[in-house]
C-alpha cells in the first residue's frame, strides 16, 4: 500500500512498508493550518494596508491602523477554522460557504469596531474582504484534487456495503500487502468473524505507521451524516451526551440573537399576520402543545398556515394538503410561519438550531415505534436543525427514523461549528424555499 520506510531499532532492521497520504513535510506544510496563517494572513494584511498606506506602513501605527490590521487578522484566522471545520461534515462542499463565511466574519469584526467605537481605515478593511475572498477561493481550487479523500477498505463483512461519495473515494484491497498507493485511512468492519489473523496484522501495522483505522460505523456516520438507530449501544449514550459548557453558552447566544432579532423583524411579522387574518377568518397565531427540552411539554408560537374549520392529520398531509392557505403556503415555502418562534427561544424552551419539536400526538407516535425516540430531548429543539437542511419534513415513522439518525449524528457532533454550518444552510433554505415545508 505505502512506500518502503526503514528503521533500524537496537542493531535490528525494521521494515515499515506504509505510509500515510499527505504524510510527506512539504504536503503537510502546504496543506496544514501553519501554512494559511504564516503565509495567508501576512498576505490579507500586507496587500491591503500597502496600497493604500504604502511602504513602511508598520513603523507608524497610530490606532486607526492597528485596529484595522487586528481586525483583518482575527477576521481570517476565524475563517480558516470554520471552513476547516466545515469540511470535516458531511455533503459540505466548502465552496458554497466561502462567501458566506468570508461576509459574515468581515460583518461581525465591523460590527465589534462600530460598536465599541474604534477607529479605523474602511478601505483597507474592505480591500482585506476582498484580498480574503481571493485567498480562499484559489486555495480551494488548487487543492481540490488533494482534498477528496482515498480510503483503503478491508473487503470483509459490512463494509463491502459502503458507497462512495464526492468527496470519499473507496478502493477496496485484494490482499493484506502493500498495493504502491498512499490512503488517508483504512476502513474495516472489525466486528465480523470473517476479518482473520492477517487482516487483523495488517490494521495493527497501519496503526504503527500512523494510518487511521475506522470502524465501518465510523465511516457510514461520516458518509451519511447520521447516527443509526440500531447502532446505539450502552456506550455510546455516553458518547451522545452533548458539553455542558457548550449548551450553555449557546443558550446565552441564543437569548442574545433574539432580542437582537425581534425589533429587525418585528415589521415582516406584523405584516404576515395582517396578510393571514385578511387571507382567512381566525387568529394569526397558532399555538400547539409540543414536547420540549429532557421531556417537558410547551406551546410553540406559530402564525397560522392552515384554516381553522377544516379538520385532518396531526401533520401536514403533503405539499398539496387542502386545510394549507394560500397565504400560508408562501409563508411555510419561506419559513416565516417559524418567525414568533423567537418568543419560545427567549423564554428559553427552544434554541436557534437544534431538533424539530413534534406534536404531542406525533411523539406519542414516534415513541410507540421509533427506538431511543426520546433520547433527541437530550438538546433544546430548534426552530431549524440538522435534519431539516439535511432531509426536509418527515412524518411517517420510516422517514422519522431516518431524520431521528440526523438528531442523533447532530447531538454526537453538538458544536458551534455544526451550528454556524446549519445556520447558512437554513438561510439558503429561507431564499430559495427549497426543503421547506
Amino acid at each position: 500500500m505505502y512506500d518502503e520506510m526503514r528503521r533500524t531499532n537496537k542493531g535490528m532492521d525494521v521494515t515499515y512498508p506504509y505510509e500515510r497520504r499527505h504524510s510527506r513535510w512539504y504536503e503537510q506544510i502546504l496543506l496544514g493550518l501553519p501554512f494559511q496563517v504564516l503565509v495567508g494572513l501576512p498576505l490579507v494584511i500586507a496587500l491591503p494596508a500597502l496600497e493604500r498606506w504604502g511602504w513602511g506602513f508598520w513603523q507608524t501605527m497610530p490606532d486607526y491602523r492597528f485596529n484595522t490590521i487586528v481586525a483583518i487578522g482575527l477576521a481570517f484566522v476565524a475563517i480558516t477554522l470554520c471552513l476547516r471545520r466545515f469540511a470535516r461534515f458531511p455533503g459540505v462542499q466548502v465552496a458554497a460557504y466561502i462567501l458566506p463565511t468570508v461576509s459574515l466574519a468581515f460583518l461581525v469584526v465591523v460590527a465589534i469596531l462600530f460598536f465599541t467605537r474604534e477607529e479605523y481605515t474602511r478601505q483597507v478593511l474592505f480591500t482585506g474582504y476582498l484580498a480574503s475572498l481571493l485567498w480562499f477561493f484559489a486555495g480551494y481550487f488548487i487543492g481540490r484534487r488533494y482534498r477528496r479523500m482515498k480510503i483503503a477498505v478491508v473487503p470483509v463483512g459490512n463494509a463491502l456495503q459502503l458507497k462512495p461519495t464526492a468527496r470519499i473515494e473507496l478502493r477496496q484491497l485484494c490482499t493484506p500487502e502493500p498495493d504502491g498507493t498512499r490512503y488517508d485511512a483504512v476502513v474495516a468492519d472489525l466486528r465480523s468473524e470473517d476479518l482473520g489473523a492477517e487482516w487483523e496484522k495488517f490494521l495493527a501495522q497501519c496503526t504503527l505507521c500512523r494510518i487511521p483505522v475506522y470502524h465501518v460505523r465510523q465511516m457510514q456516520e461520516s458518509i451519511t451524516g447520521r447516527v443509526r438507530v440500531d447502532h446505539l449501544s450502552e456506550n455510546e449514550f455516553g458518547s451522545l451526551l452533548p458539553s455542558a459548557m457548550y449548551a450553555g453558552l449557546k443558550r446565552c447566544a441564543d437569548l442574545l440573537g433574539a432580542l437582537l432579532l425581534l425589533p429587525v423583524l418585528a415589521p415582516i411579522m406584523l405584516l404576515t399576520a395582517l396578510a393571514i387574518r385578511k387571507d382567512s377568518p381566525g387568529p394569526a397565531l397558532f399555538l400547539q402543545e409540543r414536547m420540549g427540552y429532557r421531556g417537558v411539554p410547551f406551546k410553540v408560537y406559530k402564525f397560522r398556515s392552515m384554516y381553522i374549520d377544516r379538520d385532518g392529520k396531526g401533520f401536514t398531509d403533503g405539499d398539496d394538503d387542502p386545510r394549507i392557505t394560500p397565504v400560508g403556503k408562501v409563508i411555510r415555502k419561506y419559513r416565516l410561519d417559524e418567525l414568533p418562534q423567537l418568543f419560545n427561544v427567549l423564554k428559553g424552551e427552544m434554541s436557534f438550531i437544534g431538533p424539530r419539536p413534534e406534536s404531542m400526538q406525533l411523539s406519542e407516535w414516534y415513541e410507540r415505534d421509533v427506538p431511543f425516540f426520546r433520547y433527541r430531548h437530550v438538546v433544546r429543539p430548534g426552530i431549524s436543525g440538522w435534519a431539516q437542511v439535511e432531509q426536509g419534513y418527515a412524518a411517517e415513522v420510516d422517514g422519522m427514523t431516518t431524520k431521528l439518525q440526523y438528531d442523533f449524528y447532530y447531538i454526537k457532533h453538538f458544536s458551534l461549528w455544526l451550528d454556524v454550518l446549519v445556520l447558512f444552510k437554513t438561510v439558503k433554505t429561507v431564499f430559495t424555499g427549497n426543503g421547506a415545508r
